[in-house]
């Protein structure tokens, strides 16, 4: 669901931003006081990485529709919901700029929809699930069981939730009239869809973290919060997934619009999409604009990720006697 540049006016796509922005800086706020608590900076990029590696798996949900993960209750679910708010905004951020994908206008709506509603409503429905687990349970629950389940539900509401959230925001400011009762059924229906996808392969990744180790699951953790020690087995089943997805699976996604561009095209908006300004660069459109084959281009997402991701672990988590100097 990136949303391209003038999909919505200007007021709407200033105000996106401005939310936006004032939480991801209450994010950072809240990273910087878990201090020591905070997640393993390993695990922190390789979750960003594999966000990222996974976002370029298209999967068909319908005839010429297709979707990709969003990957809020993901990051979530591994890093807690300020790291993982984080995450997220950090792989936006890589995808718009390096490219060109979802608008630099629009850079705002896209961090409100995937990171901010994408994070805090997985993690709110997963923390829900995983509490009404513990009050069914006699002793505490399997965190390798419940974790998948409640991070994988956790993923279906995130979409869907953004999904109407954007319906939302089009009904106030979008740059082409078309009928709200029918881009509601169209958006609604497409995205649930596209949140069984989501679903399942945020609950498969937990599933395989969970499994080499369960106190790394912050959705699970009694405080929220990640074990920090043992951060490098986590790290390295994600660096893994983040790997085959961008260098290998990437190249086999479907080709089909996702459901955002597809419902724009069906209900009569999408010919409101600006060219992105970056769209010339070699790495735009995952390299097809500059002939950069489609795996060289995931390497370098990659490694930007785990770059931007690694230096804002270090800011945020460096000691505060230091920050002043």
């Amino acid at each position: 669901m990136h949303v391209p540049d003038q999909y919505l006016n200007d007021p709407v796509s200033v105000t996106t931003a401005a939310l936006a922005g004032a939480v991801v800086v209450g994010a950072a706020v809240r990273a910087r006081r878990d201090g020591v608590r905070a997640p393993h900076p390993a695990t922190i990029g390789a979750t960003t990485a594999a966000v990222f590696g996974l976002q370029m798996l298209n999967y068909p949900v319908a005839a010429g529709t297709s979707g990709h993960l969003m990957g809020g209750a993901l990051a979530a679910a591994l890093l807690g919901p300020a790291w993982g708010l984080l995450s997220v905004t950090v792989v936006l951020v890589v995808q718009a700029v390096a490219f060109a994908d979802g608008g630099l206008t629009a850079l705002g709506t896209n961090t409100l929809l995937m990171a901010v509603v994408g994070v805090l409503v997985g993690w709110g429905v997963g923390r829900a699930a995983v509490a009404l687990a513990r009050r069914r349970s006699a002793a505490e629950p399997d965190p390798r069981v419940v974790g998948p389940v409640a991070a994988a539900a956790g993923g279906a509401a995130g979409v869907v939730v953004a999904a109407g959230v954007f319906v939302g925001l089009y009904a106030v400011g979008g740059t082409v009239g078309v009928p709200l009762g029918t881009l509601t059924a169209r958006m609604l229906g497409v995205h649930a869809l596209i949140g069984l996808g989501e679903a399942v392969i945020t609950g498969a990744v937990v599933a395989l973290v969970a499994a080499v180790a369960p106190a790394a699951l912050a959705l699970t953790a009694r405080d929220g919060l990640p074990a920090r020690t043992g951060g490098w087995a986590p790290a390295g089943v994600l660096a893994g997934i983040a790997g085959v997805s961008a260098l290998a699976l990437s190249s086999v996604a479907s080709a089909a619009p996702d459901g955002l561009e597809a419902t724009a095209q069906a209900v009569g908006f999408a010919g409101a999409a600006r060219d992105h300004a970056l769209a010339g660069l070699p790495l735009a459109d995952y390299g097809e604009a500059g002939g950069v084959l489609l795996g060289v281009a995931g390497a370098v997402g990659v490694v930007a990720c785990v770059a931007l991701a690694a230096a804002l672990a270090a800011a945020l988590n460096r000691p505060r006697a230091a920050v002043g100097r």
